[in-house]
């Protein structure tokens, strides 16, 4: 049983028609899990052919906004619909294919989105989004440092 004050979490998942049953197989799973407030399913809804940046756009439009925590996206590859995602200012996503790569870009990067493939077996894409969501970032003043420039990057200002 979760304390009352542990953090709920709100999820924002994204496909496209390769990785529309993934998705909707994590869903299902975590829509059971009890630290999970909230989902949001940006699409797509079908295994119709669809455009990833479409939902990658819907996905990231959440996280700039705060109203989900994480995001959880994916494609044929996953490097398509992470590319798209990191177009939009504030979202940072990972493409990942472990459980350790999702550990290590929440504790160094500090990352809120993990991409990965629609080839990912279900059971390691529950390792990889478990992992995501319940690592935190480790606040170390390198890691601060390095994502202060990657922001500077962002925005234009890098010198």
């Amino acid at each position: 049983m979760i304390g009352d004050d542990m953090k709920k979490i709100k999820l924002g998942f994204a496909s496209d028609h390769r990785g529309f049953e993934l998705k909707e197989k994590l869903i299902e799973y975590f829509k059971h899990q009890e630290d999970i407030l909230d989902i949001t399913d940006c699409g797509t809804n079908s295994s119709d052919s669809c455009d990833y940046p479409d939902y990658a756009y819907l996905l990231g439009k959440l996280i700039k906004s705060h109203e989900v925590d994480f995001g959880i996206a994916i494609c044929g590859s996953g490097i398509g619909i992470s590319i798209a995602l990191n177009k939009m200012q504030g979202v940072y996503c990972a493409k990942c294919t472990t459980a350790l790569e999702a550990s290590y870009t929440r504790i160094d990067n500090d990352t809120n989105c993990v991409a990965f493939s629609s080839a990912t077996s279900f059971e390691e894409a529950k390792k990889i989004v478990d992992t995501f969501i319940h690592t935190d970032f480790s606040n170390l003043s390198r890691h601060q440092r390095r994502i202060s420039k990657i922001k500077k990057i962002e925005s234009g200002n890098y010198e």
